[in-house]
């Protein structure tokens, strides 16, 4: 028999034990769902550093009982020298996904858990910074056992990754994958993260950090400079809604594919499967997403573009009118490639039920493969959804946010 977990006063979820450990640990000494998810997000880009890293991005969805959540955009912006034109001159038709002209972004992460703890704050919050990254800091400095997926990702990715900038010096033991199971030690993130407790997540962008990592980006031959990290902040923005028989969903704006996936349950909620696991609940499913993904691929990019509403997608109507577009035996023929990439969510709530619901990422394993000397940081590659040619919200342009898939969801 299945027995639901339950507790009464909180819970985290992460893909790693650490990473969960690390948060549990917050929430016993008193810290609230934020804190903890701070803690859990750091340990992870410590112990599972194929799928997350600080040189990526975030996006936040903090809620209480009884309120709207809050979400927080850590989304990270195009270099300014970052044009098609740059790409034109080194010969290429579209954006590389690994190596330096793939790190073409700044990394919006530590801004968003920032701006995170200014929020836990306002909710009386108290856990400073310092605390909330020792366990990660302790696991990069004394070590953490290969998972088998970093150990399998990195065998599989190595033609991709083994020369680029940092990669091998970090992640290969004696030019191979790591096996599972062996230690692992990343001091010079350790070092990193303990400097981000002392002189706070501003460091990143405007202080002392931002100026090692900018030098580090050059020398990688990446676009980013010191003048775009400077620039780049996390800000408080509305989520997108929709409600459903019995339940109120959320879910993240643009640039994020957080539409699409509340279009998906709207659209399959009026389509009257009453049976899970038959034909009609997987065919309705699949063709839901294809509806959803239609608008998703017009429509969803820098959201300082876009030339719709994502909410009017949303409405009853528009729902209604998808829903009807699928034939109940035929499906919508599908040529469109899958997309590489992978993340992690985690998410927490505290015994007062303030919630957060948080996915950070670095898009494909290892980001851009680009690893800096001087602070360990993964920089991530997410710039290389932007397209080249053409017009709309994903074009590269310098300043726009590139199109994430990433879509934190709570209901």
């Amino acid at each position: 028999m299945l027995n639901t977990v339950r507790a009464r006063r909180g819970m985290v979820t992460s893909p790693h034990h650490l990473a969960s450990e690390a948060g549990l640990r917050v929430l016993r000494e008193g810290g609230n769902a934020i804190e903890a998810t701070v803690a859990m997000a750091a340990t992870l880009a410590v112990v599972y550093p194929h799928m997350t890293a600080i040189g990526g991005d975030g996006f936040w969805l903090i809620g209480a009982p009884g309120e709207t959540p809050v979400g927080i955009d850590a989304c990270s912006r195009a270099a300014a020298a970052a044009t098609p034109e740059l790409y034109a001159q080194a010969g290429l038709t579209a954006i590389p996904p690994r190596g330096p002209l793939a790190a073409n972004t700044t990394a919006g992460t530590v801004a968003g858990w920032g701006e995170a703890l200014r929020l836990s704050a306002e909710r009386g919050g108290r856990l400073p910074l310092a605390r909330l990254l020792e366990d990660a800091v302790w696991h990069a400095r004394n070590g953490f056992a290969v998972t088998a997926s970093q150990s399998q990702l990195t065998a599989a990715k190595l033609p991709e990754l083994a020369d680029v900038s940092g990669f091998a010096d970090v992640f290969l033991t004696d030019g191979a994958a790591p096996a599972t199971g062996a230690t692992m030690t990343l001091p010079a993130l350790a070092q990193t993260l303990e400097r981000l407790g002392r002189e706070g997540t501003e460091s990143f962008y405007r202080g002392p950090l931002a100026r090692d990592i900018a030098h580090d980006l050059a020398e990688a031959g990446a676009p980013v400079a010191l003048a775009d990290l400077a620039v780049c902040h996390a800000t408080r923005v509305a989520p997108l809604q929709v409600d459903l028989p019995g339940v109120r969903l959320f879910n993240f704006p643009p640039p994020t594919q957080g539409l699409a996936s509340l279009m998906i349950l709207g659209i399959f909620s009026r389509l009257g499967v009453r049976e899970a696991e038959g034909f009609a609940h997987l065919h309705g499913l699949i063709e839901a997403t294809k509806q959803a993904f239609l608008v998703r691929d017009r429509v969803v990019g820098d959201p300082g573009t876009m030339s719709e509403d994502p909410r009017d997608f949303l409405a009853d109507g528009v729902l209604e009118r998808l829903a009807r577009r699928i034939d109940p035996a035929r499906a919508l023929p599908w040529p469109a490639p899958p997309s590489a990439g992978d993340t992690v969510w985690l998410g927490a709530i505290d015994r007062d039920g303030l919630a957060a619901s948080f996915i950070q990422s670095i898009y494909f394993e290892f980001g851009s493969g680009i690893v800096l000397p001087q602070t360990g940081i993964v920089w991530q590659n997410r710039g290389s959804s932007f397209a080249l040619t053409g017009d709309g919200p994903r074009l590269l342009a310098p300043g726009r946010k590139p199109f994430h898939t990433l879509n934190p969801a709570m209901a």
